[in-house]
């Protein structure tokens, strides 16, 4: 498990990790949250100047099993979302920490993520 849960990014309780990009947080779903869902079949995400809301849901996935919902893991506006995940949303499953990011957003406040899990405590969420 150590392996599919790396340590430069934060985590949510809702399986989502967090990346700092410098001026912007780009968020996924965890490598456990994709296996969770299955084949995941489309991606429904904000567009480009969205505002978000830390714990609001701000989109879904979808997968052959059920539809899940994203859970904002800091508030701010979304700056970017994945085109990609349009036409090929199995890229979730298959990098769910590369190719497979939802979106990007500039946060309002940093110490939202800066409270968010480490990836130790992360996996300790997973084992327990």
């Amino acid at each position: 498990m150590a392996d599919e849960t790396p340590s430069n990014l934060r985590y949510t309780s809702d399986h989502e990790w967090v990346r700092d990009d410098g001026e912007a947080l780009v968020i996924g779903i965890t490598s456990f949250a994709q296996e969770q869902l299955g084949d995941v079949v489309y991606v429904d995400l904000p567009s480009a100047g969205a505002e978000v809301e830390q714990g609001q849901a701000f989109g879904e996935v979808e997968s052959t099993k059920s539809v899940s919902d994203l859970f904002a893991p800091v508030s701010g506006s979304v700056v970017e979302r994945n085109e990609d995940l349009d036409d090929r949303p199995e890229l979730v499953n298959s990098d769910p920490y590369g190719e497979g990011w939802m979106v990007s957003i500039a946060p309002r406040d940093r110490a939202q993520f800066e409270a968010l899990m480490d990836a130790d405590a992360y996996r300790a969420t997973l084992e327990g």
